[in-house]
């Protein structure tokens, strides 16, 4: 394998940690600043949200310029910004270093890919970008529980001090072994924003910014729902590795089904399982004693990862086949949709909280999945005609 590949990878990887790893920090980072649950959900909707709009403006801006240099700058402010995070004397100092590494991750992780596919040749570029893509699947398994982990044996402020001295280190290694002179493709924001002009294009947007925010509804808040379960801080990192242990085969085998039966009937059955999962969460913490809850929680955890990270890449193929010729446009789009619905999904969670109890989050999380279905389903091509597409 081409170990550049694999040090862009390490790259998404960090980038992709930093992104998912939040969730367990929040009732630390809440505690030393005094603010509530709610407040601290907005390092993630705000991180969401600075992702969803400025990788779209950035990539146009840097579309022309080289390769080398926009991973190297990118990965550069996204480590100096996890060193700030972990630094950052005040709640309002921490949510600003958060926007810019959603920023600066966006740019690296939507650069990646296209680096990726520009140095390989035509016959190994699927496997280049999935070794790419596979840097964050590889952040849910693995770098949020360890996150996590270290957390609870240190400090949260450790967990974003470490990720930034790993950010340097990928940062040095990128600009050291790829090449000058890889260009990228100039294509100004107006051309890219009137791709979902394209028919279906809108609504299928429209479906990943509501099954995101399904998702997220419940996963931003998961510290606090594990603790109504019964489980203790300290048994949060086995939660997010059986969240990450589901993602990781849920990931690869979404493609698989994808290919036999359709994208379009693979994401149904996806957001359809999903939001049943997410009902049961809710039904598990009403009905069962603490204790067992947290048990039930820990293997419903695998199920919702095996299951919600089926969504990605069954989706992204959908939208491929909606329009193969802009594919990396339409991709771009779908990625700054995955972040608008994360910081729909947290907002969302976080308002629920300020009235509710945590263990309805699971029936919140489960309506919002039943109305993606809804705009998914109506109108949708049929099966058939999907595969010929594809």
């Amino acid at each position: 394998m081409d170990t550049r590949l694999v040090w862009m990878a390490l790259g998404t990887f960090a980038v992709g940690t930093g992104a998912f790893v939040i969730a367990s920090l929040l009732p630390g980072i809440s505690g030393e600043f005094g603010v509530s649950t709610t407040q601290a959900g907005l390092l993630v909707t705000v991180f969401a949200i600075a992702y969803a709009i400025g990788t779209p403006i950035l990539s146009a801006l840097t579309g022309g310029a080289d390769r080398r240099s926009v991973l190297t700058a990118s990965l550069l402010v996204y480590a100096l910004a996890s060193i700030a995070s972990g630094l950052a004397p005040s709640y309002a100092t921490l949510m600003l270093a958060r926007i810019f590494m959603a920023v600066a991750s966006g740019m690296f992780a939507a650069t990646a890919q296209g680096t990726a596919a520009l140095m390989a040749t035509p016959d190994r570029r699927a496997r280049a970008i999935a070794v790419i893509v596979g840097g964050t699947t590889l952040s849910v398994a693995l770098g949020a529980p360890l996150g996590a982990f270290i957390a609870n044996l240190m400090s949260w402020r450790v967990a974003f001090l470490l990720l930034g001295g790993v950010s340097l280190l990928v940062t040095a290694a990128i600009w050291a072994m790829l090449p000058k002179g890889l260009p990228g493709t100039r294509l100004g924001l107006r051309d890219r924003l009137l791709v979902v002009t394209r028919p279906g294009i809108s609504r299928a947007l429209l479906v990943t910014v509501m099954a995101l925010a399904a998702v997220f509804t419940v996963f931003t808040y998961v510290a606090s729902l594990a603790r109504a379960a019964g489980l203790g801080q300290e048994l949060l990192p086995l939660v997010l590795i059986g969240f990450g242990g589901g993602a990781v085969i849920g990931n690869y085998a979404a493609g698989r089904l994808a290919d036999r039966f359709g994208p379009s009937r693979t994401v149904g059955w996806v957001i359809a399982t999903v939001t049943l999962i997410m009902a049961l969460f809710s039904l598990e913490a009403h009905l069962l004693p603490a204790g067992i809850a947290g048990a039930v929680l820990v293997a419903s955890m695998v199920a919702w990862g095996f299951v919600g990270w089926g969504f990605p890449p069954a989706q992204s193929s959908y939208v491929v086949s909606l329009a193969p010729e802009v594919a990396p446009v339409s991709l771009a789009l779908n990625a700054s949709a995955i972040y608008a619905g994360i910081a729909f999904g947290s907002a969302i969670g976080g308002a629920w909280l300020a009235a509710a109890p945590v263990t309805d989050l699971g029936f919140l999380g489960a309506g919002l999945g039943l109305a993606a279905l809804a705009v998914h389903t109506l109108r949708a091509p049929s099966p058939m005609l999907q595969r010929a597409k594809v």
